[in-house]
């Protein structure tokens, strides 16, 4: 081997440049020159990329030949180590162009397949608009709003110029700089936080907000981001950015169930948005950033907070004055109360739920006017707080309800509990209870269309019938009674009596006929066995105000949509005769002597005719009165959600209390209207031959001595 700088035998050539290369060929070591010749060629490719990324791809120049460089010691083949490292370069070359735009084009599919699809010709109006449910009283009156609550439409022009400044310095202050995504404003939200260490500036724009707010999830995810200024880029180049303000002023969440700046504005300050003042405006334009945690019907110090932070931001921006701001302190805005202290919420959920039944998959808003009547939910809502006194919760109840109807069986109140913000359990018509004694009244009623009549006389002793053994209320027994004492003073043993005379079967059909669901027909529904709520039961008792017809009962009157398109409307139908007019003048004076003489005399209306029923379950757990004039029927329940036992609370005490309370007020300026029937009965120890002492061994009935046994045993039955 020749030192460096020597000539080989090969042609004259220097050693360092190496043998002339030969077109490659197939075969042998040329196949490797050929993959480092493309590979290499694959390279130069690579070195036409601009700028930095080009200067990664290119080699270092070797440098020149020198005194001192070390001479080349061949130790294989001439110019395989060179092709090597070709090789290897060029690998590596190609790995990294093909990662570089992998990565981009990765990231523009990824752009590309998560970008939302937002059909043609979109509404931003009413896309992903949620539905609301306005509720009105029978006067057309509006009580209040379920759902989504959307104001009138108004433009940015339309409001006072601080109120369009509020937002903008607080929310988005470049907003009419930036294309939809805002860098600038999203890294110096970056950097304040980060020096904060918490959450102290967002970074979405106005455009992202109203992308955010119209298309998607409130989920914190990248993903989420992602698309959000996706539509963010979307939105600018669909619309102008006076256009996106309008959208976003009209459609963003400002709390307590309102969208929109002026929805906000009546419902906390009961006024448009363009009549705002600056207070006001600061408050609302606080409210974006958590409309939930600063609703000033919910927080009303975090939203004055809030609002003063508004106030500074405005003042940073320059677009009002220091006296501006000071007077907006000084003077902060005031939140209306409405409907705070009512426990009408009891009913808006009844008559949503009744809406919505009726009205089907409605889209958008819909009013729905109701039957209630305001002034008399009122009343009902007085009378349920005042007979919750102190004394009576120590007594061990805890809860009420109340539901009352007209005459055409429209519902005109409802109480549900104590307390909506308590409990939203709605005792009136979700709880089913046992009514006690205040189904007899259906017994009774059977009996009439079966042929019995008022004076028809009854046993008062102790029965059994197939091992079931019902008990009075009290000890003892009277003996022969007629069915109006059976009726006023309750007695157990007589019910039971009846039902058997005339059938359970046929006393389940006329409740069921009555209204009242699902009654089987068992002995023990003739002492009250059977589960219902309050609503049907007072329902059920509406035949007896109306001699014997049935009327319809119903809540809602009329469903229609915000343009007037009437989706529902309540037909009034002929009432359906349920009971004959014998019968039912029958009932009426038996249910009168409750009230005259009987367990119910602590309802008692004085000149003004009622007739009702008194009812307990076993332990005192739940207490009952249902009663009615000729112009309302209404019935209380009184007892506690766990079925816990009260301090021998029957009907004839706190329910009574009630519906006597409530009745009173509803009554106010109505005529006095009298009852067919209503007259007190024959006192039954007026008959000399009924006082004789007697003993009947066959019946097995032994007379009570008139002593003190007797007029215990006569005491009041529930």
């Amino acid at each position: 081997m020749t030192k460096s700088g020597d000539h080989s035998d090969d042609g004259g050539l220097p050693a360092r440049m190496g043998p002339v290369r030969e077109e490659p060929t197939l075969e042998g070591p040329a196949r490797k020159g050929l993959a480092a010749a493309l590979l290499a060629d694959f390279a130069r490719g690579a070195r036409a990329l601009p700028g930095d990324v080009a200067r990664l791809f290119r080699r270092k120049p070797k440098p020149a030949a020198g005194p001192y460089t070390e001479s080349v010691k061949y130790d294989r083949e001439p110019g395989q180590g060179r092709a090597w490292r070709d090789l290897m370069w060029s690998f590596a070359a190609a790995a990294t162009s093909l990662s570089f735009f992998g990565a981009i084009a990765g990231l523009w599919l990824a752009f590309i397949i998560m970008a939302p699809r937002i059909p043609g010709g979109a509404d931003m109006w009413n896309v992903n608009r949620q539905s609301a449910i306005i509720v009105l009283d029978r006067n057309g009156e509006e009580i209040a709003a379920r759902g989504a609550r959307y104001g009138e439409q108004v433009e940015p022009e339309e409001l006072p110029g601080y109120f369009i400044q509020a937002i903008l310095s607080t929310e988005d202050r470049r907003f009419y700089d930036h294309g939809g995504v805002d860098l600038r404003g999203t890294l110096r939200a970056a950097m304040a936080n980060a020096k904060s260490g918490s959450v102290v500036q967002g970074g979405s724009t106005i455009t992202q907000q109203l992308a955010k707010n119209l298309f998607l999830s409130p989920a914190q995810t990248y993903e989420r981001k992602i698309r959000e200024a996706q539509l963010a880029l979307w939105l600018e180049g669909h619309y102008t950015k006076n256009q996106i303000l309008s959208f976003y002023i009209n459609r963003i969440y400002l709390g307590a169930g309102t969208y929109g700046v002026e929805s906000a504005a009546q419902t906390y300050f009961a006024k448009s948005a363009r009549d705002v003042s600056l207070a006001e405006a600061a408050m609302l334009a606080g409210l974006p950033k958590a409309p939930s945690t600063y609703a000033p019907t919910q927080n009303p110090k975090g939203a004055e907070r809030r609002a003063s932070e508004v106030l500074d931001n405005l003042l940073e921006t320059s677009a009002i004055t220091p006296f501006d701001a000071r007077e907006a302190r000084q003077n902060p805005a005031q939140v209306v109360n409405q409907n705070t202290d009512s426990d009408l919420g009891y009913f808006f959920d009844y008559a949503a739920a009744k809406a919505k039944a009726l009205a089907g998959n409605i889209s958008g808003d819909i009013v729905v006017t109701t039957t209630i009547d305001q002034k008399l939910q009122r009343d009902a809502e007085a009378a349920v707080a005042a007979g919750l006194t102190v004394e009576n919760r120590l007594k061990g109840a805890d809860q009420a309800a109340l539901v009352a109807y007209d005459a055409d069986g429209a519902l005109r109140a409802m109480v549900g509990g104590r307390s909506y913000k308590e409990s939203q359990f709605n005792r009136a018509v979700q709880a089913k209870r046992q009514p006690g004694s205040a189904f007899k009244p259906f017994v009774y009623a059977a009996a009439m269309e079966a042929g019995l009549t008022p004076q028809s006389r009854f046993i008062d002793q102790p029965v059994t019938y197939d091992g079931w053994s019902p008990t009075n209320y009290t000890d003892g027994y009277i003996g022969p009674v007629r069915l109006t004492e059976a009726m006023a003073k309750s007695i157990n043993t007589i019910a039971a009596q009846v039902s058997e005379r005339v059938g359970p079967s046929k006393v389940a059909t006329l409740a069921m006929r009555f209204g009242i669901p699902n009654v089987s027909s068992y002995r023990a529904i003739a002492l009250g066995a059977v589960d219902l709520t309050l609503e049907d039961l007072t329902g059920a008792y509406l035949p007896f105000a109306r001699s014997g017809l049935k009327p319809e009962a119903y809540a809602i009157a009329k469903i229609e949509t915000l343009d007037g398109v009437v989706i529902y409307e309540h037909r009034r139908q002929k009432p359906t005769r349920v009971m004959s007019k014998r019968s039912a003048k029958h009932m009426n004076h038996l249910l009168y002597q409750v009230m005259h003489s009987g367990t119910g005399r602590r309802a008692s209306l004085g000149r003004r005719h009622a007739a009702g029923k008194t009812g307990t379950t076993n332990d005192w757990r739940d207490a009952w009165f249902v009663g009615y004039t000729p112009q309302i029927t209404a019935g209380v329940w009184v007892g506690n959600d766990d079925y816990r036992p009260m301090d021998k609370v029957t009907g004839g005490a706190i329910p009574a209390e009630i519906w006597k309370r409530f009745m009173i007020s509803a009554h106010q300026g109505l005529r006095l209207a009298a009852i067919d029937g209503a007259y007190p009965a024959v006192s039954y120890a007026a008959e000399p031959t009924l006082l004789d002492f007697y003993t009947d061994v066959s019946s097995g009935f032994t007379r009570v001595r008139r002593d003190g046994n007797e007029r215990r045993a006569r005491r009041r039955r529930r």
